[in-house]
């Protein structure tokens, strides 16, 4: 693992996350939290000892300083996070059900984190980077996702380790736009995602392990694939820098309070244990598994997240190896 060998890219909001579950519209008080997937993930990996750099884009407004200021109290390098004076931050509305299962309300009309700049992380930059995650959100409007497409292509030119994660989020696209996520895929070294998430983006085989293979033919050696509580799969080509492989991993049981973040808690761990070399896609799982698991015991997806050590030790304890 190397000094700021990380670059997260993607938005930065505020989750309003409700006191009590039910439809948002019965929902009477809210807790603001620091949200969206790449600052959680940034967050994280902070948590890790990871060092990572973020490029984000928040409003010069009241939701926006309170962000900056979080990130930087999570250990994020500020570096390529910016404040935009022309523009709002974006705020997520959250709904959850009696399962904590979650629903999001978006208030991300032009706001700060679609206004992405084409070349705001510079070429010199990405040659110190080994590892350039990117979140599928940031892809949805733009300029920033002709500005995230071009940090793609040039992150490949700099020879990054490139991974995707689609983020599916309906709300925010229109029908004629998601092929642009498909072009990501393309330009992607490892991909997470959903089964549905696969079945979105076309690969809409009838197994999970056809439509790892062929998301990986379009670009991918490897695919993490998320299955909420039954746990995850990883899926490897003869392209990866490991053995090829089909594993799939059972999930923790743990009791339940906000899911929210814990697909980024996923993420963040696999990201994780790639840059310090893990080359066992299992235990890569069964790490990811396990921040997952912890991520979704508590309110809030950037709170007190734990650091590798408890990560570890939550997996060991719970019948895997470190």
């Amino acid at each position: 693992m190397s000094e700021r060998s990380l670059l997260v890219v993607g938005e930065t909001l505020v989750d309003m996350l409700p006191e009590t579950p039910g439809e948002l519209h019965g929902v009477e008080s809210f807790q603001r939290r620091a949200g969206g997937a790449p600052a959680n993930v940034a967050a994280r990996l902070a948590a890790f000892d990871a060092d990572p750099l973020f490029w984000t884009r928040v409003g010069d407004d009241a939701f926006g300083d309170f962000l900056v200021e979080t990130l930087a109290d999570r250990g994020v390098a500020t570096r390529f996070v910016e404040q935009d004076a022309d523009a709002k931050t974006t705020l997520a509305f959250v709904a959850h059900d009696e399962e904590r299962d979650r629903s999001f309300t978006f208030y991300r009309d032009r706001t700060a984190d679609t206004r992405l700049e084409t070349g705001a992380v510079p070429t010199t930059a990405l040659e110190a980077i080994e590892w350039v995650y990117v979140g599928g959100v940031a892809l949805a409007a733009e300029p920033a996702r002709s500005a995230v497409l071009d940090l793609l292509e040039r992150a490949r030119e700099a020879d990054c380790s490139v991974y995707f994660d689609p983020n599916w989020r309906p709300e925010l696209w229109d029908d004629d736009e998601t092929d642009v996520l498909r072009d990501a895929v393309g330009m992607a070294d490892v991909l997470k995602a959903t089964g549905d998430e696969l079945a979105e983006l076309g690969y809409q085989q009838d197994s999970l392990e056809a439509r790892c293979e062929a998301a990986c033919r379009d670009g991918p050696h490897t695919v993490f694939l998320t299955r909420g509580g039954e746990g995850a799969t990883a899926f490897a080509t003869e392209d990866a820098p490991w053995e090829p492989t089909f594993v799939e991993r059972s999930g923790f049981d743990v009791d339940v309070v906000d899911t929210t973040g814990a697909g980024d808690a996923f993420v963040a761990a696999t990201v994780a244990a790639l840059d310090r070399g893990v080359a066992d896609p299992g235990r890569i799982v069964d790490l990811a598994n396990a921040s997952a698991a912890l991520s979704a015991t508590t309110t809030g997806a950037m709170e007190a997240p734990p650091d590798w050590t408890t990560i570890a030790e939550f997996a060991a304890t719970n019948g895997t190896e470190e």
